[in-house]
């Protein structure tokens, strides 16, 4: 069992669409991020944690040929605007995709992609479905079944759902605050994925300051910094983070 990093990047990804770098070195392919995504890789299922833009490449990057589940975090375009590249895994299965989004972003994908999940006609029936986010989802592996637990965290004026895959790893793309009750959550892991979106302050993001702050309380073994904005370059990020704390980069393979 395996989760990988599909993308890393803030909003608007590393390079953005202009061409512009920011303050990360183009000579380093580990500052070419694509829009936050993750994908769980067991033996008998592939979940996906949010349809990023860059979905398309992601999955050809990675060689993934298969999705038997999609977990949204929240609403924002950065993390549902690629849903339509899940067509093709419909029109190969004949199969609608079983999707997972709180009640906002539930609302949110049905005004905005509401043909992805209503029929139309034979030659457009609806690809997904969508159904109510459950606290604990549970996956196959093999002879073993692996929970996902949800939990909703604040990001600026929404709340983003954060993902605990059988207690070893938490995904946390988007987070601005996490409250001292939902600390034990967050403790006991292997890996913390977490939001880091640069050194200033953010009302909807941590910034650097910050996410160190829930490391040294979570005391995960490893922590993998995401959302990375392109103001943080790879390499300068990684001298002045601890050794158990790292930046992500697209493509980043966790195995647990």
């Amino acid at each position: 069992m395996k989760f990988i990093i599909l993308g890393c990047g803030s909003s608007m990804g590393v390079p953005r669409a202009d061409g512009n770098f920011g303050k990360c070195d183009p000579k380093n392919p580990k500052n070419y991020r694509t829009r936050c995504s993750g994908i769980l890789m067991t033996k008998d299922e592939n979940i996906l944690f949010d349809t990023s833009p860059d979905l398309r490449q992601q999955l050809l990057n990675n060689k993934i040929t298969k999705i038997d589940k999609v977990l949204y975090s929240h609403m924002h375009a950065d993390q549902t605007h690629g849903i339509n590249d899940l067509r093709v895994f419909y029109i190969r299965n004949k199969k609608t995709i079983s999707a997972y989004a709180d009640a906002p972003t539930t609302k949110y994908l049905k005004s905005a992609f509401g043909y992805c999940f209503k029929s139309f006609n034979k030659e457009y029936p609806a690809t997904i479905k969508l159904n109510k986010l459950k606290n604990n989802i549970n996956v196959k592996d093999g002879n073993k079944k692996i929970n996902i637990k949800s939990c909703s965290v604040p990001h600026g004026n929404v709340n983003s759902v954060c993902y605990k895959i059988d207690n070893k790893l938490a995904y946390i793309s988007d987070v601005s605050n996490i409250e001292k009750k939902q600390y034990n959550n967050f403790k006991k892991l292997k890996y913390l994925v977490i939001d880091c979106l640069w050194y200033r302050y953010h009302p909807s993001h941590l910034n650097l300051e910050n996410t160190l702050k829930l490391v040294n309380i979570f005391k995960p073994k490893k922590t993998i910094l995401t959302n990375l904005h392109s103001d943080l370059d790879y390499n300068e990020l990684k001298k002045i983070t601890p050794k158990n704390v790292v930046p992500a980069y697209d493509g980043m393979k966790l195995e647990l």
